[in-house]
């Protein structure tokens, strides 16, 4: 499916949509207890959708009400089928890891993209454990054996930090206590999202100096509610687009989260680069009279690179993004991606190393950018379209991973946007 996008005028408000991040790690914390947790305001999109598919499978008794919540409760039983993760790395490794609890083989598959992006960091440390995982050839499909007995091991966490993620979501039901010492620790802050969920299930956990996580053995997660907080990941998008297409700025509602979320980044770079933010309990607004160039590091935020090149077009000088490794193993190979289809509207992007360049250009090409099936990348080229000359997304389905309202929400808030025509 196509769709384009043409300059526009935003203005007005919309509530930014459910965190995926924290939907997944909520369905499996509800999954590993025994008895019924509530979920308010859940998560509506592909990735949370494959990650409840795979908690029913796994015997999760799972019910809506009337208000949409979702009551689960948890279960352990063997799947019938193959659990497919569709194209989530989080729910790849989160249920790799949670696989190894059951105690019956499982096996894991995917699609998409997926199938490209390592789970070899679990073949080490899984026998370790007391479990076993055969890969194909590092990657999905894989076949789990468990249960983990808890142990010590040493963690590479320079691919990911979801390997630690689905270990430490695991680990607690061991039946011997584990220490998990992990090096070169990526993304942090998802790390502290995945603690605090834990704590939130009555989990205990110590942490030391963020790189030993002590973990002790024959715990239970406690039922709990749970309301799912805004996603500053799709809030980042649409920040941005107030930032360069509005007069007067624009409202998201519903950001004022009870956990941690590394992609409320967004808010340095686009002050640094000039916009005017305002938090009143949650609902932040944005406008952007004039915009500077930025810099910006987003090692620990690498979703953050597509719309911060986006808003880096705009801005009067040229603006470096640090972290340019963490974007191979996306669901496209980002740094690449961003420069071909960047390039098709007349943008140019440099890669020095780790660092992206991007240099601004006053007059965009009209063009057609391609999304390689990558979310990020369609949300990223609709806010070319949207502040310099139309840009028809291919693919553009592809945000429905993250964000299957991008498209309606930005024409909710004025955007001039042109389905494919039949």
């Amino acid at each position: 499916m196509k769709r384009t996008v043409s300059p526009s005028y935003l203005a007005g408000q919309v509530e930014a949509p459910g965190s995926k991040s924290l939907m997944q790690r909520i369905l499996v914390a509800s999954l590993l207890s025994s008895d019924t947790s509530i979920i308010h305001r859940p998560a509506d999109n592909a990735d949370s959708f494959h990650a409840l598919e795979c908690i029913l499978q796994l015997g999760a008794d799972v019910e809506e009400d009337e208000n949409g919540s979702l009551h689960i409760t948890g279960g352990k039983l063997p799947p019938e089928e193959p659990l497919n993760v569709g194209e989530s790395g989080l729910a790849m490794r989160l249920f790799a890891a949670v696989s190894a609890m059951s105690g019956y083989p499982v096996e894991l598959t995917g699609s998409g993209s997926l199938l490209n992006r390592p789970l070899n960091a679990f073949e080490s440390v899984f026998p370790q454990l007391g479990a076993e995982i055969k890969t194909t050839n590092g990657h999905l499909p894989a076949l789990i054996q468990g249960p983990f007995t808890g142990g010590e091991i040493t963690l590479d966490g320079s691919v990911s930090s979801q390997f630690l993620s689905g270990l430490l979501f695991a680990l607690p039901l061991a039946q011997k206590d584990s220490v998990i010492k992990v090096t070169d620790l990526k993304s942090k802050p998802y790390v502290d999202m995945t603690l605090e969920v834990l704590a939130h299930y009555g989990i205990r956990y110590i942490n030391h100096d963020d790189d030993v996580f002590t973990i002790p053995g024959q715990q239970t997660y406690r039922a709990v509610t749970t309301t799912i907080d805004g996603d500053w990941s799709a809030a980042a998008a649409l920040l941005v687009a107030g930032a360069i297409a509005s007069r007067n700025g624009i409202q998201i509602k519903g950001l004022n989260g009870s956990f941690t979320q590394a992609d409320k980044a967004i808010t340095g770079p686009l002050l640094f680069a000039g916009a005017r933010l305002m938090n009143e309990q949650g609902d932040v607004g944005v406008f952007a009279p004039k915009l500077r160039g930025f810099a910006f590091d987003a090692t620990d935020s690498p979703d953050l690179f597509p719309v911060l090149a986006a808003l880096a077009v705009f801005c009067k000088k040229p603006s470096t993004i640090a972290g340019v490794h963490r974007l191979e193993h996306k669901e496209s190979n980002r740094g690449i991606v961003l420069q071909q289809e960047f390039a098709k509207a007349g943008v140019k992007i440099e890669i020095n190393d780790d660092v992206m360049t991007v240099h601004p250009q006053k007059k965009l090409n009209a063009c057609t950018i391609h999304s390689h099936n990558d979310h990020r990348i369609a949300m990223a080229g609709a806010l070319l379209g949207l502040a310099g000359a139309p840009v028809t997304i291919d693919n553009c389905e592809a945000v429905d991973k993250s964000y299957p309202d991008f498209f309606d929400d930005l024409i909710a808030l004025g955007a001039d946007i042109t389905p494919e025509r039949k």
